[in-house]
Formats: structure tokens, C-alpha cells, sequence
């Protein structure tokens, strides 16, 4: 699983959980009013029609620990491949 980042610099990484089904996720740093947990980072992950192209509006979840995003990203890959039956 390769994790680069984004122009932002916040990592990111991409997989095919099924063929023709792209998905991404990466953790986004927020302050102000964006930050409404008061966590100061959030996991986003979205679906993509095609690598590149996002296909709706992410879902976001607070990240209320210290890991760098290079940990939680492929922690978050397999937990979810897992669950949902993914050989990705």
C-alpha cells in the first residue's frame, strides 16, 4: 500500500476494493469553525468513480489520538477491507 500526499500535504492513500470500485482515504487537518470535534484532524473517506475523480461528498471521522496519518491510513484499509469482505 503506497501512501503519498496530497498538494495540501496531508497523506493519502487509494485502493480497488473490488474491480471498477475505487475508494480513498487520507487525513485532513482542521482549525476553527472546520473543526468541530476539536480534534484538530479527521480520516476522510470517499468513493471515487475513477482514480482521481471523486464520486460524492467524503464522510469524516474525529481522530482523537496522536498516530501519524502514515499509521492510521493502512490501519483503516484492512480493518475495513476485513469487514467487508474485500481481498484488497
Amino acid at each position: 500500500m503506497e501512501i503519498r500526499k496530497d498538494g495540501k500535504k496531508q497523506p493519502h492513500v487509494g485502493w480497488e476494493p473490488a474491480n471498477g470500485c475505487y475508494e480513498r482515504a487520507w487525513v485532513q487537518r482542521r482549525v476553527g469553525d472546520g473543526d468541530r470535534a476539536r480534534t484538530g484532524r479527521y480520516l476522510n473517506v470517499v468513493r471515487r468513480d475513477s482514480p482521481g475523480h471523486p464520486g460524492e461528498n467524503a464522510t469524516d471521522l474525529p481522530i482523537h489520538n496522536d498516530l501519524p496519518g502514515e499509521q492510521i491510513l493502512p490501519s483503516f484499509v484492512y480493518a475495513a477491507n476485513a469487514i467487508t469482505g474485500c481481498k484488497s
